[in-house]
């Protein structure tokens, strides 16, 4: 190639092809452990964030899968893997994304695997084991679900609208957030509170939420529900006019975006 040429772009299919079979074989795993993990619980950043055994395993099953696939590539997993890589694409990983409900053997949990190439977000895989969904999305092509295309809801009434969000950790902002919800709460048709951000964003992708929005979320939560529910026709953001971050998260219906985030600006959510 002569200097100055254009790199060939990526194919991207591959990287779906893996994902896909990795999240798959997570959510095996994790359904065939369902119900026996409530002894190998150890606690995080507070008594409520909880870690098992399971959500280890799963990130080793996925971390592997994908080193011996591709060894160049980074990889960022929640329960501490961290590999550097050298070829551009990185690897972001939530082995058990809500693992109080994954716990206490309730719906809401799913494995949560996004690739981004050069920086840029470029494949999101997030598998609902007990559904039996798979959510998915190429950067340019589409989300689907279970390989059906899927679509935003086309909501543009804020007063009827069915929003999800999430709670902190930690006591105090859990407290600040509940104060923010009350002011939220008389202004849309309900809250809904799953307790798997990868999943709300993808039920938000699929039209089964109107609206999702969250304040602490960390990259692995939201990599592949951003670039699913971006495939899917929602409008992202966060509160200052950026994209969606560890700061805030907010994806919706695009005609009920700006009202919602006003409302929320409104109610404190920034600082919640």
């Amino acid at each position: 190639m002569s200097e100055g040429a254009a790199q060939k772009p990526l194919d991207l299919a591959p990287l779906l092809a893996l994902a896909t079979g990795l999240a798959q074989e997570a959510s095996a795993l994790l359904l065939d452990q369902l119900g026996h993990t409530r002894s190998s619980i150890t606690t995080k950043s507070s008594a409520t964030d909880m870690v098992t055994e399971m959500d280890r395993a799963a990130e080793k099953l996925i971390a592997d899968g994908i080193r011996d696939a591709r060894p160049d590539d980074g990889i960022v997993g929640e329960e501490g893997t961290d590999d550097q890589g050298t070829s551009g694409v990185r690897w972001f990983i939530d082995p058990i994304d809500g693992t109080t409900n994954y716990l206490y053997g309730l719906s809401g949990f799913g494995v949560s695997i996004a690739a981004e190439v050069n920086g840029e977000g470029a494949v999101g895989v997030v598998s609902d084991p007990l559904r039996g969904d798979l959510y998915s999305a190429t950067r340019g092509a589409g989300a689907t679900l279970n390989g059906s295309r899927i679509r935003v809801s086309a909501q543009a009434d804020l007063s009827t609208a069915l929003v999800g969000t999430g709670f902190s950790y930690d006591r105090f902002r859990r407290a600040r957030q509940a104060e923010v919800l009350t002011a939220v709460l008389p202004e849309v048709r309900d809250i809904r509170r799953f307790g798997a951000a990868s999943l709300d964003l993808c039920l938000v992708a699929a039209g089964r939420l109107d609206a999702y929005y969250e304040r602490g979320l960390s990259p692995w939560d939201y990599a592949a529900g951003v670039l699913i529910a971006s495939e899917a026709g929602a409008r992202l953001g966060d509160l200052d006019g950026g994209p969606p971050s560890t700061a805030f998260t907010l994806a919706s219906a695009v005609g009920i975006f700006d009202p919602l985030r006003d409302l929320l600006d409104r109610a404190g959510a920034r600082d919640a």
